[in-house]
């Protein structure tokens, strides 16, 4: 039975994946258009300085192709008070984890609070970013060959990659919460139990001796 289970299972992982890729496929068609004419070091043709790429509902992010390099700059949203501050914090970490050693050849990573210079000239509704500006730049060596797919699949799917981090944190300092209530409930539940026997005790005491008094006399 188990035999026959494992080419149903990889026949099904292969039809999620081919699913999950449509946005790949969609979406980013505009950005590996650009991102191959950079490897090409070159530019597409009748492109605009500033190019804007819907990813969510009445969000873009934007793209500022060069032959020698495209600037990809994410005004990034959140809904929930909580997720702004996480996915803030968040930000600033990964760039500063941007800067170690091991990943000098990554795409390089800003974070601003304020839209960078290349979105000058965009509308204000389109900038109105609640936790900031992440802004990668990729250069050729960052699209060669079968780095491409990978490179827009990344681009792509990066808002959803932070919010993702956003709530497994909030579900982490949650557990922990609840898990440090439990711990002081615990805690006061015996205090009061150690509370309630001491008070058995005292007035145990003071009933026997009351009642020896009242014996003598």
């Amino acid at each position: 039975m188990k035999v026959l289970e494992f080419p149903f299972q990889e026949q099904r992982n292969a039809i999620l994946t081919q699913i999950a890729s449509v946005r790949e496929v969609v979406l980013g068609a505009p950005l590996k258009v650009l991102l191959k004419h950079l490897a090409s070091k070159t530019v597409a043709p009748n492109v605009d300085k500033l190019v804007a790429l819907v990813h969510r509902p009445n969000e873009s992010f934007f793209l500022a192709p060069q032959a020698d390099k495209v600037t990809i700059v994410y005004p990034m949203r959140f809904q929930d008070s909580i997720d702004i501050v996480l996915a803030t914090s968040f930000l600033q970490e990964f760039v500063e984890a941007r800067r170690t050693a091991a990943l000098n050849n990554v795409p390089s990573c800003m974070w601003s609070p304020a839209p960078p210079l290349e979105l000058k000239g965009v509308p204000a509704e389109a900038l109105n970013a609640n936790a900031g500006f992440v802004t990668f730049v990729v250069y050729p060596r960052h699209v060669e060959g079968k780095k491409l797919d990978r490179t827009v699949w990344n681009l792509l799917t990066f808002h959803a990659y932070v919010s993702y981090h956003v709530k497994c944190s909030e579900g982490f300092m949650h557990t922990r919460m609840r898990r440090r209530v439990e711990s002081l409930i615990q805690a006061l539940d015996r205090a009061k139990s150690d509370a309630e026997k001491l008070k058995k005790l005292v007035h145990g005491g003071s009933f026997a001796r009351l009642s020896l008094k009242n014996e003598g006399n």
